[in-house]
């Protein structure tokens, strides 16, 4: 599994005064953000086998301020999709529940990991009781929430002290074939480091009055980290995982074919990722805060 590679430190550490913040999908409307959230589904098993896992120190700074190992304390993936997040918890010995709306991507975790157990649900409803876990996780997950109501819940279900966490894979544009690839795939690829960090950014900006007097008094300040992390690949694996991409999702299946036409060709071009296997360079982001007690 990727995300249990050696650990490795972050590439940087950015502490911010204030609650949780995150980055948005692009500058979409309620309709359009509502679709791409579903769309995942169509794609639950591609999804299961082609997207990254997380790195494991990322992970564990996102739950350090419990102040104990991950393996004793109940973990709530919520969004947890597949169960990409899900799966590392669990082989660390982590009590998880996973908490997923979709039943194509809960009917995929629940296949691939028995043991665990998953429940449908939202992050503006979750089917857990109250102070029932010590951390709060989200892999590529949180920006899809509509907050207003998320994080309360999430405050709900949090005992005081406990950690709210928010994991993004995102593609390393600073390398030159990687800046080639969101070209290729027309913005549509996972998002890059660079569109990240302005999204982010600019989400500050707009955070709404609503949000931030609710999480003032549920969430201490938040602290932001980024951590290196790569997947080895072929070409044909990172155009599945380009694939599984909610902007190619809900895209009609001419363009669609299109754009995943432009990126084979583009991986076929470069001697990096021509022949064979090959690592494609990322970076997660995190952010973590504190329930406040």
């Amino acid at each position: 599994m990727a995300g249990l590679a050696p650990r490795q430190p972050p590439v940087s550490r950015v502490p911010a005064a204030g609650p949780p913040r995150v980055a948005k999908v692009g500058c979409v409307d309620r309709d359009n953000k509502a679709r791409r959230g579903s769309s995942f589904g169509a794609a639950a098993a591609e999804y299961a086998e082609y997207r990254p896992d997380y790195p494991l120190d990322a992970v564990r700074w996102c739950v350090a301020p419990v102040g104990r190992d991950i393996g004793a304390l109940r973990v709530l993936d919520l969004g947890a999709g597949t169960g990409k997040l899900t799966a590392q918890l669990a082989s660390l010995g982590a009590d998880v529940t996973a908490v997923e709306p979709d039943p194509a991507m809960l009917a995929e975790l629940r296949r691939a990991l028995p043991s665990v157990r998953g429940l449908p649900g939202s992050a503006e409803e979750i089917p857990l009781a109250d102070r029932s876990v010590d951390t709060v996780l989200c892999g590529q997950s949180l920006h899809w929430f509509n907050l207003d109501r998320a994080l309360p819940e999430i405050a709900r279900v949090l005992v005081p002290g406990g950690t709210l966490g928010g994991l993004w894979n995102s593609d390393d544009d600073r390398v030159g074939w990687v800046a080639g690839l969101q070209d290729a795939a027309e913005g549509a690829a996972s998002p890059s480091l660079s569109r990240r960090r302005v999204e982010a950014a600019s989400f500050e900006l707009s955070q709404s009055d609503a949000i931030e007097k609710a999480t003032d008094e549920l969430f201490g300040p938040t602290e932001r980290a980024e951590f290196p992390n790569t997947q080895r690949l072929t070409a044909d694996a990172l155009t599945a995982v380009i694939g599984t991409h909610s902007q190619i999702l809900v895209m009609e299946p001419e363009p669609r074919a299109r754009v995943l036409a432009q990126v084979r060709v583009y991986l076929a071009s470069r001697p990096e990722t021509a022949a064979g296997e090959f690592e494609l360079p990322m970076v997660t982001s995190a952010i973590r805060a504190v329930r406040r007690g």
